[in-house]
């Protein structure tokens, strides 16, 4: 007899700072690595395990920079299947950039399921984004938040900022979870 094994389900998504540089103008730039002031890096993620209540948050405020990467290595590093939504082209690849940099080994392997990508390969919504998808199918829609001065003042280090900042980041991991359990069926290359 077969013993069914349960796989570990992460969903995660992550923010991001801005890259600051120095600019002359701002239309039709092309900025050189000697005007980098500042490299973008990971501010916070939040992830949850799927069928689980608690949706984690960590970030370089509230946990520091290297407490919130090593978290991220630790729940990426257990992982059998991580779900995201763009997380093939952003998400994992700051993360991996980040680990890198710290000198750590590259995490256990494990799958990808990009929600975006789905989306993009099975259906023709108005617009991808996943706001957009998630309103569509009556999942509920992403937090509202200040736009780019958010970032600026969760960088600054503005506690209120890093509230709102914390209730969207675990907002859109609800929101990605959520789509994935809606977009599962759909999904021909899912593992079993």
């Amino acid at each position: 007899m077969r013993r069914k094994v349960q796989i570990k389900i992460l969903t995660i998504d992550i923010e991001t700072s801005p890259t600051v540089a120095d600019v002359w103008a701002l239309f039709n730039q092309n900025v050189g690595i000697n005007q980098i002031r500042e490299n973008t890096r990971v501010l916070c993620f939040s992830a949850k395990w799927h069928g689980k209540p608690k949706v984690m948050f960590y970030s370089e405020f509230h946990d520091g920079f290297d407490t919130m990467i090593e978290k991220a290595y630790e729940l990426l590093d257990e992982a059998d299947v991580v779900v995201h939504y763009n997380g093939t082209r952003f998400d994992i690849p700051h993360l991996m950039r980040e680990f890198v940099l710290k000198g750590m080994p590259p995490p256990s392997s494990f799958q990808q399921i990009d929600l975006l990508k789905v989306v993009r390969n099975k259906f023709r919504f108005t617009s991808n984004k996943l706001d957009h998808v998630a309103s569509q199918l009556g999942l509920g829609s992403k937090a509202t938040h200040a736009g780019h001065t958010l970032w600026v003042k969760c960088m600054a280090g503005d506690k209120k900022s890093w509230d709102s900042m914390r209730k969207y980041n675990k907002q859109d991991v609800v929101l990605t979870e959520e789509l994935y359990d809606r977009l599962r069926p759909w999904m021909t290359n899912h593992p079993s």
